[in-house]
């Protein structure tokens, strides 16, 4: 199992046409090639703009074309590819969903993301996924050559259960394609993703777009690793960047042994209800 991996984080600008959105994810995919990384990663909606009237009308079903591109530059450039999220269609269904591509160009995971962001902030961001959007109910973890690693999109973050599941499945760390807003971003972006790193001793990276200022709904950027002390190891400022960074995935082991969280459980405590401490703990 290696332990060393390179990271290329694609703070892309989303623009309303998605071939040439799929174009500028390609070139910037190549580009963090030829920096060295291993695993590229994208933002959620990469070829979308982020409004409920968008998603259906650039979605694509399972094999679409910006499915298609992702694995064919995995292939071609031997890398790994998490590919933001994108639309995707499943007969009167829409999702948000993610795939991630291996150095063969093959799909080994998709992630439909589970918690859909309904939210309305006093004063801030109001928003309604569920109006266009249908839930993932799947927890997504994928074998790698780093070993497991785990998949969420943006307001999945928010739910501890789902990482600690996925910590306790063995991860070592959790990608997350994301685009907080101008409310939940300087709020919540960078306290979320160190919180779920010191957590669960794991490594965090969020992948956000670049802030559009023009458009309706407006990223935050800022795209981040954490490791699992809690450290920001790197956060973008809000315009196109690709940043590069390389982990070392032994401080996943080594702050584990320190500080004891996962392994002093009592599950014999915690427990949900009646159904019983095994079916329940969390």
């Amino acid at each position: 199992m290696k332990n060393t991996l390179t990271v290329a984080q694609v703070q892309m600008q989303v623009v309303r046409n998605k071939a040439e959105n799929i174009a500028s994810a390609c070139r910037l995919i190549r580009r963090a090639a030829a920096q060295g990384a291993e695993l590229v990663m994208l933002p959620e909606m990469f070829c979308c703009p982020y409004e409920n009237s968008a998603f259906r009308p650039y979605g694509e079903t399972l094999g679409g074309p910006a499915q298609q591109a992702l694995s064919a530059l995995a292939g071609e450039r031997k890398i790994w590819i998490v590919g933001g999220s994108v639309p995707e269609l499943e007969g009167e269904r829409v999702y948000n969903t993610c795939f991630v591509y291996n150095p063969d160009g093959q799909q080994v995971a998709r992630h439909r993301k589970m918690h859909l962001f309904d939210i309305r902030v006093e004063g801030g961001q109001s928003f309604r996924e569920s109006d266009t959007l249908s839930p993932g109910n799947d927890i997504t973890v994928f074998d790698s050559p780093w070993g497991k690693l785990g998949l969420c999109i943006c307001f999945d973050l928010r739910f501890e259960e789902l990482a600690r599941v996925m910590a306790l499945q063995g991860v070592r760390a959790i990608f997350v394609p994301a685009a907080f807003n101008m409310t939940t971003g300087p709020a919540h972006w960078e306290l979320l993703f160190r919180q779920r790193a010191v957590d669960n001793q794991l490594f965090t990276f969020g992948t956000s777009p670049a802030r559009n200022e023009q458009e309706t709904y407006v990223a935050w950027g800022h795209s981040i690793v954490c490791d699992p002390w809690g450290t920001v190891l790197h956060q973008c400022g809000a315009g196109e960047e690709v940043a590069v960074t390389t982990v070392d995935l032994t401080r996943v082991e080594a702050v584990r042994q320190q500080l004891p969280i996962l392994s002093a459980r009592r599950e014999d405590v915690y427990f949900i209800g009646q159904k019983g401490k095994k079916d329940c703990a969390i």
